[in-house]
């Protein structure tokens, strides 16, 4: 096992992976912007350095300050987390040159997998359904006529090294091809760093399943069933939960033996989620796999009892995962949502400044994933997630009702948050009888707005 760790990330992911780090004795080094010269993370750490100024590009997004960090506190591995350069194939290439350990999977399986064209390419190969679009990026407006033409509207155009539901946008017609076709270059140019896109079909109404899987450098790969992710604002996640209604035994078996096909065609290693759009028929597509753990991780944990970044750590330094497919039991029903600093109430716009209250609840079954506590900042150069809330029953009723009585009893002080929001979604009738799909927001906001 690893004897210093150092975690490439910040915010509750950071904590988290400090969490389980201290379970398996590894030491940590926790790196910090000047922004965050006293967030939670950093005090937790035994180690911190600092990376540089407060905007990301400066810091979090500093590959030489972080391998840097890592070379002078004599850490043997590097966690990247979610986010920022988690799936950044280059970062994993050079903790190779410095002889360091990427805690993730293969640099040329996070290369491959990263192009998001690439990645519905190799898994179709290996006989996985993917959604109908373009083989590969598209070059200009007038190919991305002839792929739509030939796919018919609406279509989707998606960052090729896309994901966080950047650099997407939705064509209904011919005439908002082009203008949307610029502004998706744009954004995923600005995020990604690649202004490459590519075209997929637009299926109306799926629901949005992801698999979780855990792979070990010896040959073993399994799945720990799927998580629902389709309660979406502009492409966000906001509320996950496993199981998904629309699942029954038989599919959860396809979906999961497909993920498995998927990672094991690329020689996967490590915690990596499959996701796929499924339609109303119950038929399945794949649309891109994350190289990294989720920020949902702990629906499956809560579900399972399998602790992933345990895994994570425990795989990367190379043991065998000890777990049997047949071994993974599906117990009752979890929830996450997703507190953001941002006004719910005002198309989430964010909420910065100073937390002067913090109460979060507890009891059985109630999770608490955070970065802050009283007194911690919230910048305007992060993302506006400051916890996630999951709660766990013997059934989805249960689970709701837990939720919403866990989420009744926070109170944050300082910033405005995304609760009251989150507490109109789950009191909605058509939520409460799982009927979702990913324009559930869209369609029925406006109920929610009316009580």
């Amino acid at each position: 096992m690893f004897d210093k760790v150092l975690i490439a990330n910040r915010g509750e992911i950071a904590c988290r992976i400090i969490q389980a780090c201290r379970e398996l004795k590894i030491g940590t080094v926790a790196v910090y912007s000047e922004a965050d010269r006293d967030a939670l993370h950093v005090r937790l750490a035994d180690e911190a350095v600092c990376i540089g100024s407060a905007p990301n590009r400066d810091s979090y997004l500093n590959a030489a300050n972080i391998l840097s960090a890592a070379v002078i506190t004599g850490a043997d591995a590097i966690h990247p987390g979610y986010g920022n350069l988690s799936e950044d194939y280059n970062l994993a290439d050079a903790c190779q040159e410095c002889k360091l350990k990427f805690i993730g999977p293969p640099k040329e399986v996070m290369r491959q997998m990263g192009d998001k064209a690439e990645a519905r390419r190799t898994v179709r190969g290996a006989g996985v359904p993917v959604v109908p679009g373009s083989d590969n990026g598209v070059k200009d407006v007038r190919a991305a006529r002839e792929i739509a033409e030939a796919l018919g509207y609406p279509i989707m155009i998606k960052a090729s090294l896309g994901g966080g539901g950047r650099g997407i946008r939705v064509v209904h017609n011919p005439e908002a091809l082009s203008p949307s076709l610029e502004q998706a270059r744009m954004e995923a140019r600005s995020a990604f760093g690649s202004g490459e896109v590519y075209l997929e079909k637009y299926l109306a109404n799926p629901r949005h399943i992801e698999v979780q899987i855990l792979a070990d450098e010896h040959g073993h790969t399994i799945h720990l069933g799927e998580r629902e992710c389709s309660i979406q604002y502009r492409h966000q996640k906001l509320i996950e939960e496993s199981p998904s209604v629309a699942v029954n035994p038989r599919l959860r078996t396809r979906l999961g033996e497909a993920a498995v096909k998927a990672v094991e065609s690329v020689g996967y290693r490590n915690a990596g989620t499959v996701e796929f759009l499924l339609d109303s028929r119950g038929h399945f597509y794949f649309i891109e796999m994350n190289t990294r753990i989720q920020v949902e991780h702990p629906v499956t944990e809560m579900l399972t009892g399998v602790d992933l970044v345990a895994w994570q750590l425990r795989i990367a330094a190379g043991e065998r995962l000890d777990l049997e497919q047949g071994q993974i039991w599906f117990n009752g029903h979890a929830l996450e949502c997703r507190i953001l600093a941002a006004d719910g109430e005002r198309n989430f716009v964010p909420s910065p400044g100073a937390i002067t209250r913090w109460e979060v609840p507890s009891g059985p079954g109630i999770r608490v994933d955070s970065g802050v506590t009283c007194g911690s900042v919230v910048s305007t150069h992060y993302d506006p997630m400051v916890a996630k809330v999951i709660c766990w029953a013997p059934d989805r009723p249960r689970a709701i009702a837990r939720m919403e009585a866990a989420l009744a009893n926070m109170r944050i002080g300082g910033i405005r948050t995304n609760i009251p929001y989150h507490l109109r979604i789950l009191g909605n009738a058509y939520f409460r009888r799982g009927e979702l799909d990913t324009h559930f927001l869209e369609r029925h906001g406006a109920v929610m707005e009316g009580g």
